[in-house]
């Protein structure tokens, strides 16, 4: 399926959840926000949210500092 993550075209597997694609990815879910299709995720949800074709993903990573 194609979706949109970050602003670029990438062709995912069918019926991926947000932490599947978290895991695929190698992405800590510590220090990462999710926006799915304008809407962010609350991290218990990552788990039952499936990806569709044509979604709009933003993976934000949370950067500490000071």
């Amino acid at each position: 399926m194609k979706v949109t993550l970050n602003g670029e075209a990438r062709e995912l597997p069918p019926g991926l959840t947000l932490q599947e694609l978290l895991e695929q990815l190698k992405l800590s879910p510590e220090r990462v926000a999710i926006e799915h299709n304008r809407e962010i995720v609350q991290r218990e949800r990552w788990s039952a949210v499936r990806i569709q074709d044509g979604d709009q993903l933003e993976i934000v990573h949370l950067v500490g500092g000071g």
